[in-house]
């Protein structure tokens, strides 16, 4: 089972609601002063802290504006596009064996109790492409918050299996910390790669003689060492000129400064409707419930 952190938004909704609505039935059973105000009190905590959470997500979607892929700069962006399988490979989800980009599967068993229990449950990690037809991207879905609309639930004896999934050739949104690994952003470094090259250059002697033994005395002094170093920067110059000017490879992860990362297969303006009704229901619980509070204590 994924941890607190990474529960999807989309169900944790669903359950603080469930959860307002138990505590609600628990302060009606108890019909007491006291019970009342720790019902609203907890009603109006769990409201809070889900108005809060739909309301930083509405704003980082709303607020990010959709970038393209080959022109996007590195750090906190948004890509919608289409979503893609790697060339050459395709990725199958764990319970009904269909091609997917990403799947979570979880096999829960009914005790004696008719409670359901978890006998097993898990994600793919694999990368995906993400192509806005501008360029394409690497998306790396570790520790991303999943919003798929495909969800499979069947019943077989005791057990219940639930899937989701992202499909490839489906709209596909992200919003996350965005790199770009080689090319224009390849880290090189002169000195170290000229001292690499010399050292390989003195494996093969008698090459390195035919070079730079100029005055043909067999072996190589101060003055042409020095020529050889100089040969052997413009050629390091020349093969990082070139791997700077290769396109570099695009990739998606989770943000490091602890920034929404969201990856859906709905468009964001979807989204942003649904964070903002979300937002709204729970702002409107809150104040209800410390209304309640009022009422009742007053």
């Amino acid at each position: 089972m994924p941890s607190l952190s990474e529960l999807r938004l989309h169900y944790a909704n669903f359950l603080a609601s469930g959860f307002n609505l138990a505590l609600l039935f628990i302060g009606v059973k108890m019909g007491t002063r006291t019970g009342w105000v720790i019902s609203f009190a907890l009603i109006a905590l769990t409201s809070f802290i889900a108005w809060v959470g739909n309301l930083r997500r509405y704003r980082m979607v709303g607020d990010t504006p959709t970038s393209k892929i080959a022109s996007a700069a590195q750090g906190y962006v948004e890509f919608f596009g289409r979503g893609e399988q790697h060339d050459g490979y395709t990725l199958t989800s764990k319970l009904t064996g269909l091609p997917c980009l990403w799947f979570r599967y979880i096999i829960e068993q009914r005790d004696n109790d008719n409670n359901w229990k978890t006998a097993d449950s898990g994600m793919s990690s694999d990368t995906f492409i993400l192509n806005d037809r501008s360029g394409k991207c690497a998306v790396d879905p570790d520790h991303a918050e999943i919003i798929t609309t495909h969800k499979q639930v069947w019943h077989k004896g005791t057990y219940r299996h639930t899937e989701w999934l992202l499909l490839a050739q489906e709209p596909l949104y992200a919003i996350g910390e965005h790199i770009t690994l080689g090319g224009a952003n390849s880290e090189l470094s002169l000195k170290a790669d000229v001292n690499e090259l010399l050292a390989e250059w003195k494996k093969d002697k008698a090459n390195l003689l035919q070079r730079f033994d100029l005055n043909k005395d067999g072996e190589i002094d101060l003055q042409e060492w020095e020529l050889a170093r100089n040969q052997a920067r413009r050629e390091v110059e020349k093969q990082h000129m070139e791997l700077r000017l290769k396109d570099g490879v695009h990739v998606m992860r989770k943000p490091r400064d602890g920034r929404l990362f969201l990856i859906s297969n709905q468009p964001p303006e979807k989204l942003i409707r649904t964070y903002a009704i979300w937002a709204w229901l729970h702002l409107v619980l809150f104040i209800s419930a410390i209304g309640g509070c009022i009422y009742i204590t007053v």
